[in-house]
């Protein structure tokens, strides 16, 4: 990614810069976006698929219809603690799922396998259309704790709920205790994402 050239005070472009000045990208560190992005794009991560019920219209009708499942492809997944059993998920501000998990304290992971890579691709698309359409020709079934969607064929499923939220620049972290595990299938290897691809482990 492009230097960028040297600040200088307003008004006396000859004057460098004072190192409390931040840089053109706006980071005051002085690495830009796609300095910043280029170099995330080497590590090698795991493939997630996040879900979500949305609650029901009335919260105190237990007949009142449940609103739409809801999901997300994540990358940005980890492991937090074992003791108690907690992961976290990073999440766009302001993002569907971001706004869901702000009222909704259940939700779900399927780490998908490398053969699941049409779900990784259709749930990051951008403009995409209704969750509801989304889930339509996918097997899953329903998590006993949460009632969130855990994908059919994944490697394996955790159901989550949310302990705490953290404001982290333009995303959230959600921090979820585990509820359950299971893994559903043995066979296959992960699917990964690796400079902006999904790939393969060998």
């Amino acid at each position: 990614m492009p230097n960028t050239p040297p600040l200088t005070y307003p008004g006396s472009p000859a004057t460098p810069a004072s190192p409390l000045t931040p840089p053109a990208s706006g980071h005051a560190e002085g690495v830009s976006n796609e300095e910043f992005r280029a170099a995330m794009s080497r590590l090698a991560s795991g493939v997630v698929l996040v879900t979500a019920q949305e609650p029901p219209l009335d919260p105190d009708d237990p007949l009142a219809p449940r609103g739409e499942d809801v999901g997300m492809t994540a990358t940005a997944f980890m492991s937090v603690s074992l003791d108690p059993p907690l992961v976290l998920v990073s999440l766009r501000e302001g993002s569907r799922m971001d706004d869901l998990l702000d009222e909704q304290p259940l939700w779900a992971v399927s780490v998908l396998a490398e053969s699941q890579r049409h779900i990784a691709g259709r749930f990051a698309m951008k403009g995409r259309v209704s969750d509801r359409l989304l889930f339509a020709d996918i097997p899953y079934v329903r998590g006993e704790a949460t009632g969130a969607p855990l994908a059919g064929g994944a490697l394996a499923t955790l159901e989550c709920r949310t302990e705490q939220r953290v404001p982290a620049g333009d995303h959230t972290l959600v921090i979820g205790r585990v509820l359950t595990a299971a893994l559903p299938s043995a066979d296959g290897g992960p699917l990964a994402y690796f400079r902006g691809r999904y790939r393969q482990l060998g």
